[in-house]
């Protein structure tokens, strides 16, 4: 079996660890996408598209993507096929134990148009500054002295072996949708890749993955758009889901939750409640 990922050191132990869950003769396939070579991602696409291309050329059978990364249209002849279980999916906050240890004027950085929106709509002193890299130069910016806190995915911090790095989580932002989630995708027919996702995936997992991105397609919401979408497993086995969508000054957001039991349906009817309360309006559309 031979998995397709980005050569970042978050993707590749994200693909190592599917690696260990698939088991057996698997190999790697590092592909340099064109997310990696900008500085400024503006399409989702730029994560993804070369390893749907290796997908679709046969060079690999599974491609390993955080889910967050992944765009709400796949490449023809691609399906999302698979998760396993989710890491834990909130913003973690470093250098700071919570936002109300932050000084008035406090300066946090963040890549994310989610979090930015979100850190404005609670703490409107804050300077909210643009931090790109991946973590380990992201935390180096922070140590240097540049920033007074950073935001990052806890997941990824957790997968990095750097867990210990997050000095408190921020249970007010409404994730990105698919944060924590490894998404697994494959050609639509190719039946022995499909088999070796379906071993592996965790069914609440998945189902979560499904249900914020209905809400983020229904949103017709992109990675410059300011949107948050969490769904939770109930005990009854029904979904609850949080939505989140935000002007990225952080003037106007919306927030919905929902309980549902099918999950693509509740997503829908979320990202519809959401657009009739003037979620369009709030985008800038």
């Amino acid at each position: 079996m031979r998995l397709a990922t980005r050569g970042s050191a978050l993707a590749l132990a994200q693909a190592r660890h599917v690696a260990q869950l698939i088991g057996g003769d698997v190999e790697l396939v590092t592909i340099t996408t064109s997310g990696d070579r900008r500085r400024a991602v503006e399409d989702k696409r730029e994560w993804v598209g070369e390893l749907e291309d290796a997908l679709l050329r046969g060079e690999a059978d599974i491609a390993v993507h955080s889910a967050k990364d992944v765009p709400v249209r796949l490449a023809d002849g691609c399906s999302l096929v698979g998760a396993p279980s989710r890491a834990d999916p909130r913003d973690a906050l470093c250098g700071a134990a919570s936002l109300d240890d932050l000084a008035e004027g406090a300066r946090v950085g963040t890549s994310s148009l989610r979090r930015r929106a979100a850190l404005l709509a609670l703490r409107p002193d804050l300077d909210v500054a643009e931090l790109r890299g991946n973590v380990d130069t992201r935390l180096h910016k922070l140590a240097e002295g540049g920033y007074d806190a950073i935001v990052l995915a806890l997941a990824g911090l957790q997968r990095l072996g750097r867990g210990d790095e997050a000095s408190g989580v921020l249970d007010e932002l409404v994730p990105a949708a698919g944060q924590g989630v490894l998404a697994l995708e494959s050609r639509a027919d190719d039946k022995a890749a499909c088999a070796a996702a379906e071993r592996i995936t965790d069914d609440e997992a998945f189902a979560c993955l499904v249900c914020e991105r209905a809400v983020v397609r229904e949103l017709d919401a992109d990675c410059r758009t300011p949107v948050g979408a969490l769904a939770a497993p109930r005990e009854d086995g029904g979904l609850r889901l949080r939505a989140f969508v935000g002007r990225a000054d952080g003037s106007a957001w919306l927030r919905d939750e929902l309980d549902g039991g099918d999950p693509e349906a509740l997503g829908t009817e979320v990202g519809r409640r959401l657009l009739a309360a003037g979620a369009a309006e709030v985008m800038g559309r």
